[in-house]
């Protein structure tokens, strides 16, 4: 059974205003920056992180631009832009994958030094796993087994 959230049970509708508590808690979002958005993303990322229509939310940006004078809306926008992680290429399946990308997406050097460290350590169990099976006492064994 998945787990939900808030009241631990399915309410209502999946779409519309506040479905995103609803969703069971493994497919919740994170607010990211779409990468099939129309410029830069941001619009496309907060409409489907709050589940809002994405031409609705881009006609309130651009009221906002022409009612504010652009600069003080584009300047937000493009804040926006520079914080919000872009979205992942391939969708997260667990927690481990989440803190990966959270990592990769902060600091690749760091993200690239932890693939070394994996790889490092598995070449070592590799390593010593063809050290017994090639060692004397491994054949003399298995001679003596048969």
């Amino acid at each position: 059974m998945k787990a939900y959230g808030y009241g631990g049970r399915r309410m209502g509708r999946e779409r519309g205003f506040g479905s995103r508590w609803r969703r069971p808690i493994e497919e919740r979002r994170r607010l990211y920056r779409a990468r099939d958005g129309m410029f830069l993303g941001v619009c496309s990322g907060l409409a489907r992180q709050f589940d809002l229509s994405v031409g609705l939310l881009r006609a309130i940006v651009v009221v906002l631009f022409l009612i504010t004078g652009i600069w003080p809306v584009g300047l937000l926008y493009l804040i926006a832009a520079l914080v919000m992680k872009m979205e992942p290429v391939v969708p997260i399946r667990n927690t481990d994958e989440q803190e990966f990308y959270d990592s990769y997406s902060t600091s690749r050097t760091g993200a690239l030094e932890r693939i070394k460290r994996k790889f490092e350590s598995l070449d070592r169990r590799l390593r010593r796993m063809e050290d017994v099976v090639t060692s004397r006492d491994f054949q003399w064994d298995r001679r003596m087994r048969s």
